[in-house]
């Protein structure tokens, strides 16, 4: 994984068609701008697109965000891609409109953390610095 090389590899997505890609954007540049390689795969992917993206890249986290209200299915679909791929040290978090009743469900299901509206830039770096780091140490 890239965090045992350095520095940390990170795939920003934008699952569904959701074509609002304005946050995804200051996240991956506020990712990048912390040192971090970001690999941002532009709207419309699919979870099978988003998973074989941060396997070729050797990512060590993916960043989805959502604002359809598909959260329920694109997530839970992309951690399982990530398991059929022997894939599922790739730490999952992601962000948008995101109902608080939803966010436990998904932690259940393997979502590392969800950032919400109004989650500032930093604390989103700061989580992922400390916690793909975590996981690779503890390997997943």
């Amino acid at each position: 994984m890239g965090v045992e090389a350095g520095r940390i590899r990170v795939v920003v997505a934008k699952p569904g068609l959701d074509g609002h890609d304005r946050g995804a954007k200051v996240i991956a540049r506020a990712l990048r701008d912390a040192g971090m390689e970001v690999i941002y795969t532009g709207l419309h992917q699919t979870p099978e697109q988003i998973v074989d993206t941060a396997i070729q890249e050797d990512a060590d986290a993916i960043g989805l965000s959502i604002l359809s209200g598909a959260h329920n299915t694109l997530f839970p679909a992309v951690l399982s891609l990530l398991k059929t791929h022997d894939a599922g040290d790739i730490l999952v978090f992601g962000g948008g409109i995101i109902p608080e009743a939803d966010i436990p469900p998904l932690k259940e299901q393997g979502v590392a953390e969800i950032f919400t509206p109004g989650t500032t830039t930093q604390s989103i770096v700061e989580w992922v610095r400390e916690n793909v780091r975590q996981s690779a140490v503890s390997g997943g």
